[in-house]
């Protein structure tokens, strides 16, 4: 009996502590950078009820203030974040601004992290479920994952991934897809080099003056029309 007991014990904490540890590992990677936002605000508090960014690097490379003058935008952005990230973080970068409108990007690097098509979806029903609980009239632009030279050969799980989330947005007048895979796409059928830096991942400025001319006009929509 006690060697039973003895073998049974490791073999459990084997299969728990992954899980918990995991999940603390991720905290712990992002601490110094919710820490840093937390600073800003108190040194310069944002507008609250205006419009928040969240996501992986794809929302923290983008100049917002150029971008958008004349819209209450806020910036919170980590690159190389999950969705599941922006989730475990919502007390400390969602809910203190109580934003009207969140633009959320992210699935990009989950994706390429080896998680499944079905995770990211999940994940980004938890990430609506999560901000609708304390804002229930806020609404989430969620921006479609993005086709990249560098991850070409995840497209069919990024084009998966995009068409679930869709159908999603559209079971709910709050949520909005922003589709940005067929402007970005050339007459060969391949992400436009032109849009990309070098590393063939991250946008340029020109990749994001594509993104500001498709995102704009649904911003300054969601200012004036909130839902009831």
């Amino acid at each position: 009996m006690f060697l039973r007991t003895t073998l049974f014990i490791p073999f459990f904490l084997y299969i728990i502590f992954p899980l918990y540890a995991s999940e603390s590992t991720a905290a712990n990677r992002w601490e110094p950078a919710i820490k840093k936002f937390e600073t800003l605000d108190r040194k310069n508090p944002p507008q609250k009820e205006g419009i928040l960014f969240i996501g992986s690097s794809s929302i923290r490379m983008w100049d917002l203030d150029k971008s958008f003058p004349k819209l209450p935008v806020i910036n919170r952005g980590f690159g190389g974040s999950h969705i599941a990230d922006s989730i475990h973080f919502a007390d400390r970068i969602i809910f203190p601004y109580r934003p009207k409108t969140i633009v959320l990007y992210a699935g990009d690097n989950d994706l390429a992290a080896g998680k499944s098509v079905a995770t990211v979806v999940a994940d980004y029903r938890r990430f609506v479920k999560t901000v609708q609980a304390k804002l229930p009239r806020t609404r989430i632009l969620f921006v479609a994952i993005k086709p990249s030279i560098a991850r070409w050969k995840l497209i069919d799980k990024i084009r998966a991934a995009n068409k679930q989330i869709q159908a999603e947005t559209e079971k709910d007048k709050r949520l909005l897809f922003v589709d940005i895979d067929a402007p970005m796409i050339g007459p060969d059928g391949k992400p436009k080099a032109d849009l990309f830096k070098k590393d063939g991942l991250h946008l340029n400025a020109k990749g994001y003056k594509l993104w500001n001319k498709i995102v704009g006009p649904l911003l300054v929509e969601c200012v004036h029309d909130a839902p009831e």
